[in-house]
């Protein structure tokens, strides 16, 4: 099987915040809500690093500074070519987009510093909303993509573990 070019990539933040886990929820009109990591899409000309897009996307969609950030999961989905996507050797019908999720503590936060085009020229609502970082409470909302709510609901301790102080 030839490998698929990655088309896209994505820096997500789990966030925690003491016993909370903080996440958007979206409303698109005619759509049903679902809820997001905080976090958006590398940009190469922007961006040094997943980790600075991951910085970049939580100050602006939420006024937010974090610490602590450490890799904790990576998901692979079909993402399609564009025509800005790079040169590919061989025809693909599709790419991939490379989610990388994050585990980090939340510095602070600030709303009224929100800013970039989530809040400048939103397609319908970015609610702020803390949720417990339990089982229970992933499951109480429609946390997307499924592989992450699978991922947190299998690995709720593990995520916490990444955070602690003996890791290292």
């Amino acid at each position: 099987m030839n490998e698929r070019p990655v088309v896209k990539r994505t820096a997500r933040a789990i966030l925690l915040d003491g016993r909370d886990m903080i996440l958007i929820k979206r409303t698109k009109p005619g759509q049903q809500p679902y809820w997001i990591t905080p976090g958006g899409g590398v940009e190469p000309e922007i961006d040094t690093s997943v980790v600075a897009a991951l910085h970049r996307e939580v100050s602006e969609e939420l006024g937010a500074k974090v610490t602590d950030v450490v890799p904790a999961f990576v998901d692979t989905v079909p993402h399609p070519l564009t025509d800005d996507s790079p040169a590919l050797s061989e025809p693909s019908p599709q790419g991939v987009k490379v989610q990388h999720f994050f585990v980090c503590r939340l510095a602070f936060m600030d709303p009224t510093r929100r800013h970039g085009p989530e809040v400048e020229e939103p397609c319908g609502e970015y609610e702020i909303v803390r949720i417990p970082f339990s089982r229970a409470g992933v499951a109480s909302v429609e946390v997307v993509p499924p592989s992450l709510r699978e991922y947190l609901d299998r690995n709720i301790e593990g995520v916490r573990a990444l955070l602690a102080p003996d890791l290292g």
